[in-house]
């Protein structure tokens, strides 16, 4: 279950190819979704690692703060082969659709994204960009990046502990949804924030702020469709890391 949980966490959350056959492994049963679900928070540290290594080297190329940030975001979409930003996008277009809850996942369902999904994935890149600019403009950008992935891991983790339904009978949603355990998940929580106050306090701050608002948007998924799906988990992921990089700049 452990390294099942751990290679479950890479497939699910990363686009980096996992030696073997994973089709052989089955379907998981709930223990190792929980465990990947634990495992998030530290994939989340190894895809920041790698995006504040692009701030780094961007910095000793002298490109500039913008640049920087356009590359270590385009970094992070990337490696996580753009799921979290699709997810965004169908959660925002079944949430504008004002369907009922079928009709709205339906839609979330659908190939082709609408307006709404357009709109909020334009927005939330744009704020994540510039957040992390003046981040690293003044001096925090790598550090930021990398709370922000974590950040972004943990509220995935925490839309699904236990008692928070999934909204269909199969899929992502359904795997995952009430398998984290309360305890474990805030243990977790207060490690991460415990290691980003070793570098200042606006960082363990920022994550805390980022993963009250996940919260919230977890609480509006579930009262308005009935759950959780694999699109709700990616919307609260790049939400959490928006909201964690906003608070980063803030001088």
């Amino acid at each position: 279950m452990f390294w099942g949980g751990l290679r479950l966490a890479a497939t699910l959350l990363t686009a980096v190819p996992i030696p073997g056959n994973t089709a052989a492994h089955g379907t998981p049963d709930r223990r190792t979704a929980a465990a990947a679900m634990y495992w998030a928070p530290v994939i989340g540290l190894l895809l920041g690692t790698a995006a504040a290594g692009v701030l780094q080297a961007c910095r000793a190329g002298h490109t500039g703060p913008l640049l920087a940030a356009v590359l270590a975001v385009a970094v992070l979409a990337a490696l996580t082969r753009g799921l979290h930003l699709d997810g965004l996008a169908d959660f925002a277009d079944g949430l504008g659709s004002r369907q009922p809850a079928s009709r709205a996942l339906e839609i979330m369902k659908r190939s082709d994204i609408g307006p709404f999904g357009v709109a909020t994935i334009v927005l939330t890149v744009l704020v994540q960009v510039s957040a992390l600019a003046r981040a690293e403009q003044a001096g925090r950008g790598p550090v930021a990046i990398v709370a922000a992935a974590v950040t972004a891991r943990l509220a995935m983790m925490l839309s699904c502990r236990q008692r928070v339904p999934s909204a269909r009978p199969d899929g992502l949603g359904a795997m995952v949804a009430g398998t984290v355990q309360p305890l474990w998940g805030g243990i977790l929580v207060l490690a991460a924030l415990a290691a980003a106050g070793a570098f200042g306090w606006i960082y363990p701050a920022a994550m805390a702020i980022a993963l009250l608002i996940s919260l919230a948007l977890t609480s509006l998924a579930t009262r308005r469709l009935g759950g959780i799906t694999g699109d709700v988990l990616g919307a609260v992921a790049e939400v959490a890391a928006a909201a964690c990089l906003l608070v980063t700049a803030v001088s």
